[in-house]
């Protein structure tokens, strides 16, 4: 089966976006950098793409320019199973200049969509209890950061 690598287009930031990404993430480094020549659309020497791996998973950030931006129409969803994790990842992401938004969402200061979120929550949500589940979800769509107890509790 060929492997699938996600790619996130920047302006200009793909090697600081991918060295950012590997200082949060455990069990992860920059695989390779490859670089504009002579005649391309940016300076020779500027990064053209950075591979890297996030906790062993393949990543490509490519310096494009301007013609296309990130949206929140894709987002990468990070399993945090404790508050502990959920309040690290949040704030690792948000530093900077990152943006909080709603039910777990946020924007990091290079625009990238992520979803903090607590693996719990399936299970909160799904079932029999379909009062539980409407509790679950409202006490969600009041929160920016998840909050595991409040959650569970509700």
């Amino acid at each position: 089966m060929p492997s699938i690598t996600p790619s996130l287009w920047f302006d200009s930031q793909a090697e600081d976006a991918a060295n950012f990404y590997v200082s949060v993430f455990p069990n992860s480094k920059i695989n390779a950098l490859s670089h504009y020549g002579e005649g391309a659309p940016f300076p020779a020497g500027t990064v053209l793409t950075a591979d890297f791996e996030l906790d062993g998973k393949r990543f490509q950030a490519l310096n494009g320019g301007p013609y296309f931006t990130i949206s929140e129409a894709i987002s990468f969803v990070v399993d945090a199973p404790t508050q502990e994790d959920i309040d690290y990842y949040w704030n690792a992401l948000t530093a900077d200049g990152g943006e909080e938004s709603q039910c777990g969402w946020l924007k990091d200061k290079f625009g990238v969509s992520w979803q903090i979120v607590p693996p719990i929550l399936g299970e909160l949500m799904s079932g029999p209890d379909a009062e539980r589940a409407g509790r679950v979800m409202q006490a969600m769509l009041g929160m920016k950061k998840l909050d595991i107890e409040a959650l569970t509790n509700a």
